[in-house]
């Protein structure tokens, strides 16, 4: 048990360095190359790195030899608990602040819908095609109403400027010198977007690959269902960089954007992360095959999703969208209550 233990603290110290020092400030390149304004740059390019741990071990679980397709969809659900009540609860802890409550309305309601969808999708306990199909399609669907929501229901975009000082005010103390010259120069072979965002992608798979390995022989060893390790450890550890940086937006003053970066991850979770690694598997093993997903812990968890949604809604509404210290207390409460639920529920 101690094996898989230490691989995997190691392994979540790696994905953090890559994602938080190298494949974010890519993808914050591309947003501007692109000129993409920020809820768009919020919803995709952040999204795709605050997320990328979770999506590739999604991908990983469901074209793995011996699929264990229950710890991808088991970490991208636990991740959208730990998302909605850890990191939005810490946001409210940080800062008192006043919300620009028309983003945060649209997240909430699309986030709804997208829990709904991936329920009534696990209900016959197997995904098919056309169900993986819709995640894709609603994640589009999704990025169209970002795009114009803010000129449908005209408010200002605030923008936040996440300063190189901020970022290593958040890391500093998490980083090992010799892996991060390691990893500076294979980055600086060359200045070139494209080859820094490969070479990010090749090295969060790889780190990836060998996380779902060591969480399930962690499985194994305990004797639990991977599901549950990935509702429960492998959430918390792809979760931390979200963490850290919502921490940072939200003490300058800008805890709506906080709030919403972690709903915004969750419907990227959810609708892309599962729904492309599904669609992957269709693809290459046929689309008359179906993927099976069997753990009640796991459906479980998908209704406390529900009940995150409209808790985090009941608050903000009472407080008129102003925010509150002790309602990020409740919220972080409530995460661990579910916590020992899932070890009392072991299995």
């Amino acid at each position: 048990m101690l094996q898989p233990l230490i691989s995997l603290t190691i392994l979540f110290y790696l994905l953090f360095i890559i994602t938080e020092e190298y494949f974010v400030p890519v993808l914050e390149k591309f947003s501007k190359k692109f000129k993409l304004s920020s809820e768009v740059t919020g919803a995709t390019i952040m999204a795709v790195g605050s997320s990328a741990p979770e999506l590739f071990t999604s991908l990983f679980a469901v074209l793995r030899a011996k699929s264990v397709p229950s710890l991808g969809a088991g970490t991208i659900v636990g991740s959208a608990i730990f998302n909605v009540l850890v990191i939005t609860g810490a946001s409210l802890l940080v800062k008192r602040a006043k919300l620009t409550y028309q983003p945060i309305l649209r997240d909430l309601i699309f986030y709804a819908l997208t829990v709904a969808i991936l329920f009534l999708s696990f209900q016959d306990n197997k995904i098919t095609f056309p169900e993986a199909l819709l995640f894709v399609l609603l994640y589009l669907f999704y990025l169209y109403i970002v795009k114009y929501w803010a000129r449908w229901l005209k408010y200002s975009q605030k923008n936040v400027e996440i300063k190189k000082a901020d970022v290593e005010e958040q890391s500093s103390l998490f980083k090992f010198k010799p892996i991060t010259l390691l990893f500076d120069k294979i980055y600086n072979l060359s200045s070139n977007l494209f080859y820094q965002f490969l070479i990010s992608i090749v090295l969060i798979g790889v780190t990836t690959h060998f996380l779902v390995e060591s969480a399930v022989l962690l499985a194994e060893n305990i004797g639990v269902s991977p599901a549950v390790i990935g509702l429960t450890v492998l959430a918390v550890g792809t979760s931390v960089p979200d963490l850290l940086s919502s921490v940072i937006v939200a003490r300058k003053g800008y805890t709506e954007m906080a709030v919403t970066n972690s709903l915004g991850s969750n419907i990227f979770d959810i609708l892309f992360g599962l729904g492309f690694p599904y669609a992957i598997f269709f693809l290459t093993k046929g689309v008359d095959k179906t993927i099976p997903v069997v753990s009640y812990n796991l459906k479980a968890s998908i209704l406390l999703l529900f009940f995150t949604i409209f808790v985090t809604l009941f608050i903000f509404t009472l407080q008129r969208w102003k925010t509150k210290r002790r309602s990020g207390g409740v919220l972080i409460l409530i995460y661990l209550l579910y916590l020992f639920y899932m070890l009392l529920n072991l299995k």
